[in-house]
């Protein structure tokens, strides 16, 4: 208890493998519970967790009641407590949702005594903002979209009105009625869906000659936040449509949509994103001379990946910090990531899983054929990506293509993995990304 700091430690459940349980307090008395109690956001369930409540004199696992189940279909990303309600941060549909469960109802079924804020773009992020009272009757969240302004509103839990408390200013007169968003779904090679999001300009025509960028990461179960960006409206404006392609590894869909893309399953990743840029394309979005790709770090992978997989499907491919020679990094178990990563890339000195990493390295798997035109970036001072992963893949690439599009590399030399930290040379990296695109898509103004 914080109120008497010299006291034990009391174990709530103990270390198991692969059981994770999240704990926070509740004073009670609630219905149907009475005591005080703690709520345990847990995944001995299933991976995509469910809440249960234990009294706090009698917390461990025989002692634990139920109150939101686990829903495959349904990620369970965070619980908070407050004196008469609980928020959930739900995924589904690779969308976020916050759910409101009323606890002075039926705690013991939560799922009957709630319900969802309901948002009306198809696409969009929404998180929990700073909730510091216990015994409030409305919640602060966080809103944006590809179209909208980052927002911070109150929501009345009760009455369920909604008031906007402040939205991000987006200077140059900036008008949301001109851009839409949307939500598609591309079919993988093995008939699982892909949720892909994207935002255009309303006057851009969709006949297939539109230049397209298709943004993937899809690793370490995070999740590519639909969220709005100022920058982004310097290529919307001109005629280019945004896509985040919401592939398998990432955690859009909870923890089993990482599941399904690391280890012996990486591979769906890259088919998935090549399903993807293949449905955009089908859909009369773009055309393969038209569609950019990008990603950065284990999204460097992933485009070096596809490019190696599929070069004729894309005709510009933008590299911050790549991935791109993962086979010997993980060979080095000395590096301090590398033994860690095991569980995301599996253990090259298996040789089972060796030659399934070999099957998807870019660096190993360059060959000499056509490639499209691409901007590889590193940093010098990158702890996670060395600089000379991107440098030697393309040296080796250069002796290899078989075309003459441009091949550039950049090195930030005094940068490390997340690119310049000041406002303005940040900016800078931008704009050579951009300028480097729209000269490749043929864009002059």
């Amino acid at each position: 208890r914080a109120r008497d700091p010299s006291a034990q430690f009391q174990l709530i459940a103990p270390r198991q493998e692969n059981h994770e349980y999240y704990a926070d307090h509740h004073p009670g008395p609630l219905p149907d519970f009475g005591e005080e109690l703690f709520f345990i956001r847990t995944n001995s369930g299933g991976r995509t967790f469910r809440l249960v409540a234990a009294p706090v004199r009698q917390p461990g696992p025989e002692y634990w009641r139920e109150t939101i189940p686990n829903r495959p279909d349904v990620m369970l990303a965070t619980a908070e407590v407050f004196e008469d309600h609980l928020v959930l941060l739900e995924r589904e549909g690779g969308l976020p949702h916050l759910r409101i469960v009323d606890l002075r109802a039926d705690a013991r079924n939560g799922l009957a005594s709630s319900h969802r804020i309901e948002f009306t773009e198809p696409a969009y992020n929404v998180s929990l903002g700073d909730n510091p009272e216990f015994d409030v009757s409305h919640v602060r969240f966080h809103y944006d979209s590809f179209v909208t302004a980052r927002s911070v509103l109150d929501y009345d839990v009760g009455s369920r009105d909604r008031v906007l408390r402040k939205r991000q200013p987006v200077l140059g007169g900036y008008d949301p009625s001109q851009y839409v968003s949307g939500r598609l779904e591309a079919t993988a090679s093995d008939g699982t869906r892909i949720p892909i999001s994207l935002v255009y300009r309303r006057d851009t025509p969709l006949d297939g000659g539109a230049p397209l960028l298709l943004y993937g990461y899809g690793s370490y179960g995070i999740s590519v936040p639909v969220n709005f960006n100022s920058n982004r409206l310097s290529l919307l404006d001109r005629g280019v449509i945004y896509a985040v392609a919401h592939v398998r590894g990432g955690g859009e869909l909870g923890k089993p949509w990482h599941d399904a893309g690391r280890m012996k399953q990486k591979q769906n990743t890259f088919t998935d994103f090549i399903a993807a840029a293949e449905h955009l394309i089908a859909e009369h979005y773009t055309s393969p001379q038209k569609l950019a790709i990008q990603g950065g770090s284990a999204g460097g992978l992933l485009t070096g990946a596809v490019t190696n997989e599929r070069p004729d499907l894309f005709g510009v491919v933008l590299s911050q910090v790549p991935f791109v020679d993962v086979l010997n990094t993980m060979l080095d178990a000395g590096l301090p990531l590398t033994v860690g990563e095991y569980e995301e890339w599996g253990n090259p000195q298996i040789s089972e899983e060796y030659f399934r990493i070999k099957e998807y390295c870019p660096y190993t798997n360059l060959e000499p054929k056509a490639y499209p035109a691409m901007l590889l970036k590193a940093a010098l001072n990158d702890s996670q990506v060395m600089y000379w992963e991107p440098a030697k893949y393309v040296a080796k690439l250069r002796s290899l293509k078989t075309d003459s599009s441009p091949l550039l590399l950049k090195i930030n030399m005094g940068a490390g993995h997340g690119g310049a930290s000041g406002r303005y040379d940040y900016l800078r990296e931008i704009a050579l990304d951009y300028a480097f695109l729209l000269t490749q898509l043929g864009i002059r103004d």
